[in-house]
């Protein structure tokens, strides 16, 4: 099964028993059987579900986390876009929390060349995940733009998050802030520029 979003219940449950092991014992079929194994379950159903080995689960791990971010971030309507964007990353971050070395094995994994194709999938798949639920339904060329931006942001602030140690990931939050305010005063001097800088074809009339 190639397409991780439609991985049966069963597939997300036996990721749950590998999530569950102490400690994490890695992104691997034999870590998988070895789990189930545990659980009482039928080691055998490992190849059965990934057949992809460990690329295919660590895609099907993102794609349970795009969802549960997105459920767990709840209604945002009385937000305004940036507060949104800001809750489902904290949401994220959040979902994350219980499994951060699975998180930094996946990333390990997803860092090499072999599987540079998969990871610009999984990010461009949660960037997507993030604007829609944020309520962004923009087709233009601030389409890509926009996911650009969230990428550097959510990225950094995750690569900051796997070593941060404080009481409910605090510090993460207050750089994702720091980050969010940032890209907001680039974006309202790139504004005031726009503004006052006339395009080409006025300049030529005027002169």
């Amino acid at each position: 099964m190639s397409d991780s979003d439609r991985l049966s219940p069963e597939a997300f449950a036996a990721l749950g028993h590998l999530l569950a092991s102490e400690p994490f014992a890695g992104w691997s079929l034999s870590a998988l059987r070895a789990a189930l194994r545990a659980a009482g379950q039928p080691e055998g159903e490992a190849d059965r579900l990934f057949p992809g080995g460990a690329a295919e689960m660590i895609a099907a791990f993102f794609a349970g986390v795009d969802h549960a971010m997105v459920t767990r971030a709840g209604d945002l309507a009385g937000l305004g876009l940036t507060a949104r964007v800001r809750a489902l990353i904290a949401s994220r971050l959040a979902v994350l929390e219980p499994h951060k070395e699975a998180v930094r094995r996946a990333l390990g994994l997803l860092a090499l060349p072999r599987n540079a194709g998969l990871a610009a999938r999984l990010a461009a798949r949660t960037a997507d995940a993030i604007w829609v639920a944020a309520g962004d339904r923009a087709a233009d060329f601030s389409w890509y733009t926009k996911r650009a931006i969230l990428l550097a942001i959510y990225s950094a602030t995750l690569i900051y998050w796997l070593t941060d140690t404080t009481e409910g990931a605090e510090a993460s939050r207050a750089f994702l802030d720091r980050r969010l305010r940032l890209v907001g005063r680039i974006g309202r001097a790139r504004a005031r520029f726009s503004v006052r800088l006339p395009c080409r074809g006025s300049a030529a009339r005027a002169s």
